[in-house]
């Protein structure tokens, strides 16, 4: 959950009262919200640095609150205490409207092809006649922040860039170019720099540095000219310094960059609604006209108001409570979705502002009912359906084989479900072609290549993690592998595997040979070909020739044992023989 710092005074300003912090606490829980801390920015710098790093920090008082990932709306000090206000019906909610120029022409961001191979989509807008205080301008860049770090998932998804329009003069063009071909004075520097130039002195910011992967291997970077030629920004990585918004700015052009239209939509959205508040008519927001290579044409902001209609019955019934049509479309109306009893009252209609991009289904809807009513409130029922718990069969019978493996003298092992492509194959003999396993798309690391088809090659690595122990190693590990299964509507099945392994200066077959019979008498299950089980020769290349069986229960091959290839035991760092066993629990539930 992304958490919002704010000033506890500024915060019980704009509330149009005080709170004690038990009482603003209560109020955050009312409303789905977490007050998670009381602090100070001189308190976070002693923790964190020392008492000599304090000195001279601020004591201002801050609330920092811990506010769902999905509602962009309540990242900043201005949609909180709104959402506030209007959930204690101090205030209705405002109604935000998309205006044209009063004079001149709309703004025009005219979108180039050569975007398509880095950042295709872009969106923009107009603050008109803002009043920036401190306060008001330390927020517009916070919420800025916040959004890059969550919606625009560091800046991937989509980059947000904010200029004082009196300094630049559209229509503005947004372009990429190679590296070498932008040059331009970035945000807070004193001198020009080429894109490359920029690569390299921000790859040791500590705050921009993070950014740089998302551009700095492709072939041509974005880049917004305003008419003149003067650089805006070069997305996602800064902004131009001619156009950096102060206190003093009065309009502020907005430019969202995107690899997802829809996503920049709602950034954008979620920023006018917000510092609307602040122009000179409050809530109003600039249309201005993006142009795609295509020749499309899209008027932003969007800031569209929909409609949901939905049955009283529908929402009384999954949230628990049984209230009238008029006191659900109060309850909805609390949390900013203004509502009214349509016809008989059966039915309630939803309007679902432009700041609640987080309603994408009707149980949203159902959600917000249920938190303006108050979890506390719902009383507590006795199910109409009476179900008794049980344990779910496979996993108590793995339950039951871990005891009795553990007290047979093995120690379990739990290892990583993902490994890389040579543990499963090559390391084993195998050919990966030959083997059912699913592959990651894009692999961060190449040890989580792919996931594990067998428990043998996560043992073998924890017995060469654990070579200095004291002889014999007796390891077990009682876990899931996963392999393709086209007959699964998701392509892959998870099987529950059994596997042993015995690592001693010999190879101990008897060891992991009178384990299985051990298995099998707790299983029930006795020696014959009919109705029990038993071995027979096999050859596998994981195994030493000649000292490899497979093992058949209930008619079917189960899994197989033998003592390890000698070139299998040299690919995983180690130096004695071992024996393994591996066998399929499932089909003895």
């Amino acid at each position: 959950m992304p958490t919002v710092s704010v000033k506890r005074d500024l915060l019980f300003q704009a509330l149009g009262r005080t709170y004690t912090d038990e009482e603003f606490d209560e109020l955050c829980f009312e409303f789905g919200l977490e007050l998670d801390e009381v602090t100070s920015e001189k308190d976070i710098i002693s923790r964190e640095q020392g008492d000599g790093k304090a000195e001279g920090a601020s004591d201002v008082v801050l609330y920092k609150i811990d506010v769902p990932a999905n509602r962009y709306d309540l990242l900043c000090l201005e949609g909180l205490t709104r959402g506030l206000q209007v959930f204690k019906d101090r205030i209705e909610a405002p109604r935000y409207t998309r205006v044209g120029p009063l004079n001149g022409d709309m703004q025009k961001l005219i979108i180039t092809k050569e975007t398509a191979q880095v950042r295709p989509h872009a969106v923009a807008a107009v603050l008109r006649n803002i009043k920036f205080t401190k306060d008001r301008y330390d927020s517009f860049i916070e919420l800025q922040e916040k959004l890059h770090q969550n919606i625009c998932r560091k800046r991937a998804l989509v980059a947000i860039g904010t200029h004082d329009l009196d300094t630049v003069s559209g229509p503005f063009n947004y372009t990429a170019k190679p590296p070498s071909e932008i040059k331009f004075r970035p945000l807070n520097q004193s001198k020009e720099y080429t894109a490359a130039e920029l690569m390299d002195l921000y790859r040791t910011d500590s705050h921009l540095r993070h950014y740089l992967h998302i551009i700095e291997d492709k072939p041509v970077y974005p880049v917004i000219y305003d008419s003149n030629g003067i650089v805006l920004s070069m997305p996602p990585i800064i902004n131009g310094d001619h156009s950096k918004i102060t206190l003093n700015t009065q309009n502020v052009f907005i430019e969202c960059t995107a690899t997802d239209r829809t996503k920049a939509k709602v950034v954008l959205d979620t920023i006018v609604t917000m510092f609307s508040e602040y122009c000179e008519k409050p809530f109003t927001v600039e249309a201005a006209q993006v142009i795609y290579p295509t020749e499309e044409t899209c008027i932003y902001p969007e800031m569209g108001y929909r409609k949901e209609i939905l049955s009283t019955n529908f929402i009384n019934k999954r949230v628990g409570i049984n209230e009238t049509a008029e006191s659900v479309a109060k309850l909805l109306t609390r949390m900013y979705l203004t509502s009214k009893v349509m016809g008989n009252g059966a039915q309630i209609e939803i309007e679902i502002p432009p700041t609640r991009a987080d309603i994408i289904h009707p149980c949203d809807i159902v959600e917000d009912a249920a938190i303006a009513y108050g979890y506390n409130n719902i009383k507590m029922t006795i199910p109409k359906a009476y179900t008794v718990a049980n344990q779910f069969p496979l996993n108590k019978l793995s339950e039951l084989l871990r005891q009795d493996m553990a007290a047979g003298g093995f120690t379990e092992a739990l290892t990583f479900a993902l490994c890389s492509q040579d543990d499963i194959a090559e390391k084993l003999g195998k050919d990966i072609s030959g083997t059912r396993a699913v592959h990651i798309a894009n692999p961060k690391t190449a040890e989580f290549q792919v996931a594990r088809t067998t428990l043998l090659s996560g043992l073998l690595k924890t017995v060469a993690a654990n070579r200095k122990m004291p002889l014999p190693l007796k390891l077990f590990e009682i876990s899931d592998v996963v392999l393709k299964d086209p007959s699964k509507d998701v392509g892959a099945k998870n099987t529950r595997l059994l596997c042993a392994l015995y690592y001693n200066k010999n190879p101990g077959f008897e060891v992991i040979h009178g384990l299985l019979d051990r298995v099998m008498q707790l299983l029930e299950l006795k020696p014959g070909k009919e109705n029990g089980y038993y071995i027979q020769a096999a050859e596998d290349s994981t195994f030493f020739p000649g000292r490899c069986a497979e093992i058949f229960a209930k008619g079917q091959s189960i899994g197989k044992l033998g003592v390890l290839h000698p070139d299998v035991i040299t690919k995983f760092e180690l130096t004695m023989p071992c024996s393994a066993l591996e066998i399929d629990i499932e089909p003895f539930l």
